[in-house]
């Protein structure tokens, strides 16, 4: 779920044609995540093929993937490798929270119900990532294991100019020191409101880190101390601390060690460790970005003969992308 700084950062409003020739970091466990707690029945379960293997990221990742291409973005997706050590409670806190959420869609009687506790239970399975890089590889898309976390490894892309920013819905890729960060590229369009019938329109933004920076007056060591203040991936926070009580404070004590000792630090988790992690997290330079061109045979029959899409959805999709759009969308010379 990452840090909470919405009430911090202020972001701009895009479209996606504006990031044409732009090649971004997709944090892929992310997005997936997504994808596997909206696209569901109206019963809450997830889409299936005929041998009950799940199509829900599929069919997400699919759809996105194609509109990128057609606006010509040069996705790469990424995927999370072995967590930290000192992540392990906060997984173990989530897991607890998803077997709860179990139980309680047993008991549901009503549809709203099994659909609000469905979308608490998602797990991403080996072979649904298996499915979900074969799918990429037949799009013609670059992909890559990090070996920790993703959007550690995508914003040491963006700092070494491999990749012009990273998307993501967490804004966790700030601290880790993404110079860009793109939220909402994969949900934009019309929203509902939970629990009522208003709908709002949810548009692509960017974030700029170094204009925020100076914005708050604050460098980026501090914005990861208030990160740790409001609670992270490896911590739930100090209690009391949400954005702006976290600014003001680290603007006043400057440092971590200042900071500690005017807060009740209560997390099992190093505060030292958490503040390296996020400066020198595990990353690696061991990748290669090549976009090719999509195989379409080979990928309709992925779809429809292996995983029981709608020949006629598919052929809409692939037609979107002209042979023109397509050479200009990251599978040919112009992404080299």
């Amino acid at each position: 779920m990452g840090v909470n700084l919405k009430d911090l950062i202020l972001a701009k409003d895009i479209r996606l044609k504006d990031l044409s020739g732009k090649k971004i970091g997709i944090d892929a466990y992310n997005w997936t995540y997504q994808f596997l707690s909206t696209i569901r029945l109206r019963t809450g379960e997830l889409l299936t093929d005929s041998k009950g293997r799940v199509t829900s990221h599929l069919i997400g990742i699919f759809n996105r993937t194609i509109n990128l291409l057609r606006e010509g973005i040069k996705p790469v997706y990424v995927w999370d490798g072995a967590p930290p050590p000192f992540k392990h409670k906060t997984l173990e806190e989530r897991e607890r929270i998803k077997q709860r959420a179990e139980e309680a869609f047993k008991k549901a009687e009503t549809e709203e119900e099994r659909r609000k506790y469905a979308q608490q239970i998602s797990r991403l399975t080996e072979d649904m990532i298996s499915d979900a890089n074969k799918l990429l590889e037949l799009m013609g898309v670059p992909y890559l294991n990090a070996p920790s976390e993703g959007e550690a490894q995508i914003s040491h892309m963006v700092s070494r100019g491999d990749l012009w920013a990273c998307a993501s819905q967490d804004w966790d890729s700030l601290l880790f020191g993404s110079k860009i960060l793109v939220r909402n590229l994969s949900i934009s369009g019309k929203k509902k409101l939970p629990r009522t019938r208003i709908f709002r329109t949810i548009n692509p933004q960017i974030i700029l880190l170094d204009e925020n920076l100076r914005r708050l007056g604050i460098s980026r060591e501090q914005l990861i101390i208030i990160g740790m203040l409001i609670g992270t991936d490896y911590c739930s926070g100090v209690r009391g601390f949400g954005p702006k009580k976290s600014l003001e404070l680290v603007k006043k004590e400057r440092t971590l060690d200042n900071v500690l000792k005017v807060v009740k630090w209560e997390c099992e988790a190093d505060p030292h460790k958490i503040f390296d992690w996020f400066l020198h997290p595990k990353v690696t330079d061991n990748y290669s970005l090549e976009w090719e061109e999509i195989d379409k045979e080979k990928l309709t029959k992925f779809l429809v003969d292996e995983h029981d899409f709608s020949l006629e959805r598919v052929e809409s999709q692939l037609k979107q992308i002209s042979e023109e759009n397509t050479k200009q969308t990251g599978l040919g010379k112009f992404l080299k």
